[in-house]
């Protein structure tokens, strides 16, 4: 019984995570909508079609946000949010190596850097479906 409970209180708190982490990434998606000239800003050179970059990862943000919700889509919305956080890494480096081009202080923009990991593991943690292993558990204990 003890098990069951400490499994029931870890799910509450991947529960919150994940709709943190979804309410974030849906934010973020629709601020790639509402502030377009920034993001296209921080596409490194060389990148073709840099609107269309932005569309795209904000429409990805914003789907993977909602499907980490949707108990089917969950697993594949972490995945692809993580290949997103991937994908947007060069950007990262780009703000990190010309901090005058954005206004912000150099040490923010390679603090945020690592950030990027800590991002990776929270998507994969909160997509994890943990409700199957609670039922194993439940069956096993019977």
């Amino acid at each position: 019984m003890e098990r069951l409970k400490s499994i029931c209180a870890g799910e509450l708190m991947q529960t919150v995570w994940r709709w943190l982490a979804a309410l974030f990434f849906i934010g973020a998606g629709i601020n790639h909508f509402v502030m377009p000239d920034f993001y296209e800003r921080i596409v490194p050179p060389g990148f073709p079609g840099p609107r269309l970059l932005v569309i795209v990862s904000g429409l990805a943000e914003m789907a993977g946000g909602l499907g980490l919700l949707i108990p089917p889509l969950r697993r594949v919305a972490g995945w692809g949010l993580i290949a997103m956080l991937i994908a947007i890494f060069p950007a990262n480096i780009y703000m990190a190596l010309h901090p005058e081009r954005f206004g912000m202080s150099s040490w923010i923009l390679w603090a945020r850097l690592p950030l990027q990991v800590v991002f990776i593991v929270w998507v994969w943690w909160v997509a994890r479906c943990r409700s199957q292993n609670t039922r194993r558990l439940l069956s096993a204990d019977q």
